[in-house]
């Protein structure tokens, strides 16, 4: 094994691992984290870090999926949109991409804001997102179940993607229903992009899904886990009645679970930040504060429905920690390669992380 796949391969799992915190302590992160690691066979953000680091270049369009609208306010949460923002900034600064946000309208006056948040220009034209550099884009998708293909056929064809991130996306069972946490019915609710992202995974183009739960779009890969030990989650227990569960019917190639979803997102920025030797890639903690502040200030919620600056019920001061623990492993990583080069040759000499 060599020296950066021995760092790739710990220095990934230490990312999972941060992202896998459970400051709750009911273990939902650790059951969705087995299933997700044994399925990819390795640590999960340097997975997919590495597919878009050999996927995605100068100009390229990646769809970021994403949008999760509560009940009873009826406004969508801050999980997801978020991290969808900050990943837009990493695929511009690491390739030049041309990240494109699918989401609800409940999402359009957030992003609008974050986007200058971030430092991208939001350009509504497709011509100027292709020809405007620092720019990204926005699509409002329908919630119209009748409409949801037409309008993916729509998007696809004029901008063909290269690359599709799903981040705390909704996703319908094989009931065609929409589940929340507590698997009460919001199909109402939410935009039909599991149309997008079945079009997308029928292109063969690189997708990659993150989730927290079991309820978001691509779970469907880890959907026999789900049911056997996630609650809502098997057929015949959500609240609802459909009879279907909470677990989602779309299955990703490349999967990412967390205990909330922005963190998944933010350890795979970091493990593109050290792959491609640039930590600037990786957002400071002052702007996940800055974001956080924005996305509160323009109707996103938290999961308990409250409009502050947090996620999933975790405030700033656990966030801005997290994403600064992140960065200081990635610069830790990236300025000790020669330092401690002796040390990596001793420990693949006896063989325990295999040939």
């Amino acid at each position: 094994m060599t020296q950066q796949e021995l760092t790739i391969l710990n220095l990934g799992q230490s990312l999972d691992d941060i992202a896998n915190l459970d400051p709750r302590g009911y273990g939902v992160c650790k059951i969705l984290y087995k299933a997700s690691r044994e399925y990819t066979g390795m640590p999960l953000c340097m997975n997919a870090a590495q597919k878009l680091v050999g996927t995605v270049g100068e100009g390229d369009i990646v769809y970021i999926m994403t949008g999760f609208v509560l009940r009873p306010f009826k406004h969508a949460e801050t999980d997801g949109i978020i991290s969808s923002m900050l990943l837009a900034r990493a695929l511009v600064k690491a390739f030049g991409a041309k990240p494109v946000v699918i989401c609800p309208e409940e999402n359009r006056k957030a992003v609008e804001q974050m986007a200058a948040c971030v430092g991208l220009h939001l350009q509504q034209d497709f011509d100027d997102l292709r020809n405007i550099p620092v720019s990204m884009g926005m699509v409002v998708f329908t919630k119209d179940a009748d409409k949801a293909a037409a309008q993916a056929q729509e998007i696809v064809s004029a901008l063909p993607p290269k690359a599709v991130v799903s981040i705390e996306c909704p996703g319908a069972n094989a009931e065609g229903k929409y589940h929340n946490a507590i698997g009460l019915d919001v199909t109402p609710l939410e935009a039909k992009q599991d149309a997008l992202f079945d079009k997308i995974k029928e292109m063969g183009v690189l997708n990659i899904a993150i989730g927290d739960l079991g309820n978001e779009m691509g779970m469907g890969t880890i959907a026999e886990h789900l049911a056997q030990y996630i609650p809502y989650a098997g057929k015949g227990r959500c609240s609802c009645g459909c009879g279907g569960g909470l677990a989602v019917r779309t299955k990703t190639d490349n999967i990412i679970t967390a205990t909330v979803s922005d963190w998944g997102c933010y350890a795979m920025i970091a493990s593109i930040a050290f792959l491609c030797e640039n930590i600037d890639i990786m957002h400071t903690p002052e702007l996940e504060k800055r974001v956080c502040i924005t996305a509160c200030e323009n109707g996103m919620i938290d999961m308990y429905g409250w409009l502050i600056p947090a996620i999933d019920g975790f405030g700033l001061e656990i966030n801005m920690p997290i994403v600064q623990l992140m960065r200081e492993m990635v610069v830790q990583a990236l300025s000790l390669k020669t330092t401690c080069k002796t040390w990596f040759e001793k420990v693949d000499e006896l063989k325990f992380f295999g040939e």
